[in-house]
């Protein structure tokens, strides 16, 4: 299945490069591009894309305010995932793009299989968070998260295969499933099934909270 993608930045050689880069993956596809957060709402409206690619600091419209309105907005129909991207590697961005409805946030200077992958992602319905992102981020998202019984997921912890062990501790560094498959020498969809057993096997909604728990109980297990 091809999934439908929006791409909304401010900077038009940037536009185009990020289109480029989407586009080359046989199952990627760029339906529109928007050059602010009300072009972004509008081509939604139009395209019904599976994933919009949002900047954050836009003329008109910011990307935040734009992902709020879109995932709020259209209740009852298709709504998108949303997936942020910016330069700016800091705190209040992280927090209010995911308080807004954002599925992810990654920089925009990730590489590119890290781009795909996180679209991949985020269109499955699970969310991504930068592996840039620093103990101070992590600490701010902390109070926003359902805590989880430290005990009980240590000991899940503990219940995880070998090769499920590996692939929590490069999920948990913000690798997405392709570079996953690549440095354990394994296809893309054998990361899937892995991911999805050490999320169910630890009670965890998504990856975002696989890198919370990780930072958290690293010292522990």
């Amino acid at each position: 299945m091809t999934i439908r993608v929006v791409v909304c930045d401010d900077e038009e050689l940037l536009r185009e490069a990020l289109s480029r880069l989407v586009s080359v993956a046989p199952d990627l596809e760029v339906v529109a591009t928007a050059a602010d957060g009300q072009q972004a709402i509008d081509a939604v409206a139009r395209y019904a894309p599976d994933v919009v690619l949002m900047d954050i600091r836009m003329p008109v419209l910011d990307g935040i305010d734009a992902t709020r309105r879109i995932v709020q907005n259209r209740r009852g129909e298709h709504v998108p995932r949303v997936l942020m991207l910016t330069t700016y590697d800091l705190d209040s961005y992280v927090y209010a793009a995911l308080q807004a409805g954002a599925s992810g946030f990654l920089l925009k200077d990730a590489p590119s299989e890290r781009l795909r992958d996180g679209i991949r992602i985020v269109a499955s319905g699970h969310s991504i968070l930068a592996p840039e992102a620093t103990t101070r981020m992590i600490e701010a998202l902390q109070p926003s998260m359902p805590s989880e019984d430290d005990k009980a997921v240590v000991a899940a912890i503990q219940s995880l295969t070998e090769r499920e062990r590996e692939v929590f501790e490069l999920l948990a560094e913000g690798m997405g499933n392709q570079e996953i498959a690549d440095r354990l020498r394994i296809s893309r969809y054998t990361v899937k099934v892995h991911v999805s057993n050490v999320l169910s096997k630890l009670g965890l909604p998504d990856r975002v909270h696989a890198v919370l728990a990780w930072s958290r109980l690293r010292g522990r297990i």
